[in-house]
Order: C-alpha cells, then sequence, then structure tokens
C-alpha cells in the first residue's frame, strides 16, 4: 500500500529574498555580491559600540511592492524588531527584523496545481529583515559538524532581506517546487530580487508535517535547512515526508526538531530541536522609528508593477507545464 493514500502531507515554506537595493538595510554599505571577505563592512553592520542604524528607504518601497504583488495588506504603520540568538555569522548576536507588526501580511500567491487547476496558496507575511554574514566551513566529509575549521564574511551581514511565509497550504513536494519557480518569476519580473539560489539571493526553509487523511489537526511539524536548489527543495521533501509516515506506520512519534539536507546522500539528518519565537526573545528596536507608511506611496508603488499578461504569457516548459504567470496572481 502506498503511504500518501493513507497520510496527507502538509508543507509551509519560509523564503528568503535578499532585495537589490545599492545599499544595506540599515547603512551606506555597498550591496554587492563577490567582493573579497570582509570588504563592505562598517561600525553600523558590524554592531559596534555607538554606531546607529539608519532605515534604507528603498527597502521599505520592495517590501510594499512585494506586498502588493502578493495580495497583501499592507501596514499603515509598521515597526522593527531586535531577534536575539547568538551564531558566528551574526556579529550584533541579534537580528533586526520584524515580529508583531510586520509590513505585508495576509496575502496570496496563485499557482497551477499537478491537476492543472488553479490554487491559492496563503501567504501569512511578507517581512523585512537584514541578512546574516556567511560562514565557510573547511570540511573533507561535507558535514557541518566535521568541520576542522570555519570562516567567516561580514560582507552580507546587514543586507536586506524579505522574508516570504507561507501558510501550510502546499500538500506535496511537487506543489512546493511549483510554488517557488511562480514565487521566484514574480519577484523577478517586478525587479525587487535578481533571485540567483547559487549566490544566496532566494534561500528557502521548509516546514513539514504528516497527519491521517481526514484528520484536522496538524501533525507535529519538522524544519529542513541547507536547500540550495527548487529541485533540492523537492527532493528533501519527498525523503522527510516518507520518513515521517513510515516513522508513524510503526508506532513512532515525531520530533519537532530541525533536519539539514544533505544532497550527496540524498537524505535529512538532525541538526537541532526547533526553536519558537519566546526563544528569541523579540522586542521592540530601540534605534529604529516606526515606519508610517501613507496610501499615496502606495498608490505610486502600484504604477511601478508592470501589468501582468494573461493568457498570452509565455508558458515555463516543466515537467509540470506550469505557467510563468498568472493574470489573477495581481488584483
Amino acid at each position: 500500500m502506498d503511504l500518501r493514500e493513507k497520510y496527507e502531507t502538509v508543507i509551509g515554506l519560509e523564503v528568503h529574498v535578499e532585495l537589490n537595493t545599492k545599499t544595506k538595510a540599515f547603512c551606506g554599505c555597498k550591496n554587492q555580491f563577490g567582493a573579497e571577505p570582509n570588504t563592505f563592512i562598517c561600525p553600523v553592520c558590524l554592531g559596534l559600540p555607538g554606531s546607529l542604524p539608519v532605515i534604507n528607504e528603498e527597502m521599505v518601497k520592495k517590501a510594499i511592492k512585494i506586498g502588493l504583488a502578493l495580495n497583501c495588506e499592507i501596514a499603515e504603520k509598521t515597526k522593527f524588531d531586535r531577534k536575539n540568538y547568538y551564531y558566528p555569522d551574526l556579529p550584533k548576536a541579534y537580528q533586526i527584523s520584524q515580529y508583531d507588526n510586520p509590513i505585508t501580511k495576509n496575502g496570496f500567491l496563485e499557482i497551477i496545481d499537478e491537476n492543472g487547476n488553479k490554487k491559492k496558496i496563503g501567504i501569512i507575511r511578507a517581512h523585512m529583515e537584514e541578512d546574516a554574514g556567511k560562514l565557510l566551513h573547511l570540511t573533507k566529509s561535507g558535514q557541518i559538524g566535521e568541520a576542522e575549521e570555519s570562516l567567516v564574511d561580514y560582507n552580507r551581514a546587514g543586507v536586506p532581506l524579505i522574508e516570504i511565509v507561507s501558510k501550510p497550504d502546499i500538500r506535496s513536494p511537487k506543489e512546493a517546487y511549483v510554488y517557488l519557480k511562480t514565487l521566484k518569476s514574480i519577484l523577478r519580473y517586478i525587479d525587487v530580487s535578481d533571485c540567483n539560489m547559487e549566490e544566496g539571493s532566494l534561500r528557502c526553509d521548509a516546514n513539514i508535517s504528516v497527519r491521517k487523511k481526514g484528520e484536522t489537526e496538524l501533525g507535529v511539524k519538522v524544519e529542513i535547512k541547507n536547500l540550495n536548489s527548487f529541485k533540492n527543495v523537492e527532493k528533501a521533501l519527498e525523503y522527510e515526508e516518507m520518513r515521517q509516515m513510515q516513522a508513524l506506520e510503526n508506532g513512532e512519534k515525531i520530533v519537532q526538531e530541525t533536519r539539514l539536507w544533505d544532497a550527496g546522500r540524498d537524505k535529512t539528518f538532525s541538526m537541532r530541536g526547533k526553536e519558537e519565537a519566546h526563544d528569541y526573545r523579540y522586542f521592540p528596536e530601540p534605534d529604529l522609528p516606526p515606519v508610517e507608511i501613507s496610501k499615496e506611496l502606495i498608490d505610486s508603488i502600484k504604477k511601478e508593477i508592470p501589468e501582468l499578461p494573461g493568457e498570452k504569457m509565455q508558458r515555463f516548459i516543466t515537467q509540470y507545464s506550469i505557467p510563468v504567470y498568472d493574470a489573477t496572481v495581481l488584483t
């Protein structure tokens, strides 16, 4: 018996998109990929004592543009928050992000599912934050835990990001792939990011759980990281849904955790217990004022978004025959 006939897969995706602004989110350092390590840095993006951040206006405008393209509500007033955690690529030991009052929320993205039908995937929020630095793990095996040495490049620290969080409306790995392809095409079309996964300007974390068909309560959620291509997102989700289904069939309990995808072995492995929002001790960013967004600003940004073509739009040639865009993506 195919376990997919007995169980249902529930998937939500968190997509991080680096914006193509000229400078970083809160300082004047260049936002540019490929420079010598630790050359585009300053006291602000390194969080040195006495330095103060300043909001990049273009980041705010591009965030609104993304929100409009994803049919989101745009906040009249929004603020920044500090997300506190320690990791070597985070020089301040906190990340400037948004928590309870994001700039956009309650949207949707329309895709074509595996059966050729239109389906709306809900967007919980698309909020602003700054990127962390980049770690390079020197390891022969490819496993982070076996690295003999790690190097850090802070050029990426402070680069403006939009995190797009979907509702758990995705029901298969293939559907996740279609959602990502559709989202990428929209972001590139409205010119907010180059969405180059190889350079890290688009990154994705996946949350997946399984439950018996007919049940309404969600199963225990597992987060998957280290997904560097859309195909790897699909493959990792395929592996993880089967791992969870087989575990439930054997009477085992699913542990809420973060797992890493190993593309060389085509499997996930446990990394750490899954953090919750309270683990980050969010509090309002004291060095940045709230941002008020006028109707006039929103209307002017609407005019910058090109009209999306309808039925005549060229379709991607993929095994799922998904469209680049659909006429109903923007309303």
